[in-house]
């Protein structure tokens, strides 16, 4: 019988070359992909790192709950504890019960019930409750004031798995945690150039953070604040491979896979 020899066709060889050539990038720019996706490179000691109390701003909306050695005497002082069930906090939750709360006006002042107009934006929360404090006095004997900030939210957008606007509830997040909870960014998410948007006494301010290195502890943005915004740019293959690939042929993709990667490990 005769011996038939099977002979490669091209989109054959196309693949051939592709699983070729990739193998062969990946083996040259180990070293260098590790530097560009891993957190940390540069970790070797702990970082004392203190936590700052958030400081109350205009448009924050707070609650503030009052009570004194007689609890009766303090009723007055205090809004409803629940509200009827409804969307609260712009859509980010749904059919619970909204909290009643008070939100701090363009003069930075909020209205209690008897006191009247209190200003309280650029204090922290423990200054605010001394201030209100010290005013309740005259009122009530040791009274005691508790503030909790409603609408502290942050916000991931870009190159993650799941971004988003997150509420926090307990008014603290480091930058990790927030990526930790918009899914952690995708492998071609920029990790040496990621940019946070805080407002900072009425303006915008833009702060540039490096995933790669330890100096991301020390970064004043590495404990968040209300209303951030955390910004994910893709990479230079992401970019590239959002407008070639729309005009690709079924057989030229394992090729631009290839140049794809090539962009990931050598940009």
């Amino acid at each position: 019988m005769p011996h038939h020899t099977s002979i490669p066709t091209p989109h054959t060889r196309i693949y051939q070359a592709a699983l070729v050539g990739i193998s062969l990038i990946v083996l040259l720019s180990g070293c260098k992909t590790r530097e560009k996706v891993v957190y940390f490179n540069e970790l070797k000691t702990s970082v004392d790192r203190a936590y700052a109390s958030p400081t109350l701003e205009t448009g924050d909306f707070i609650s503030v709950f009052v009570t004194c050695n007689d609890p009766l005497l303090a009723i007055p002082f205090n809004l409803p504890a629940n509200a009827a069930p409804q969307t609260i906090n712009n859509g980010y939750e749904n059919g619970i019960p909204a909290q009643l709360g008070y939100l701090i006006d363009d003069k930075g002042q909020i209205i209690l019930p008897v006191i009247g107009g209190v200003t309280i934006a650029g204090m922290t929360r423990n200054e605010a409750c001394n201030h209100m404090r010290e005013l309740l006095t005259a009122y009530l004997e040791n009274p005691v004031v508790h503030i909790r900030i409603l609408n502290f939210k942050v916000t991931v957008l870009g190159d993650v798995k799941k971004p988003g606007t997150f509420n926090v509830p307990n008014e603290r997040i480091t930058l990790l945690e927030a990526l930790g909870v918009a899914g952690d960014l995708n492998i071609t998410g920029v990790r040496d150039n990621v940019l946070v948007l805080r407002n900072e006494n009425g303006k915008s301010v833009q702060y540039r953070v490096d995933l790669t290195k330890a100096t991301l502890l020390e970064s004043p943005v590495y404990y968040l604040k209300q209303n951030d915004v955390v910004y994910i740019e893709p990479n230079a293959a992401a970019r590239f491979s959002s407008t070639l690939l729309k005009n690709s042929s079924s057989v030229s993709i394992p090729l631009i896979s290839v140049i794809l990667t090539a962009f990931l490990l050598f940009k």
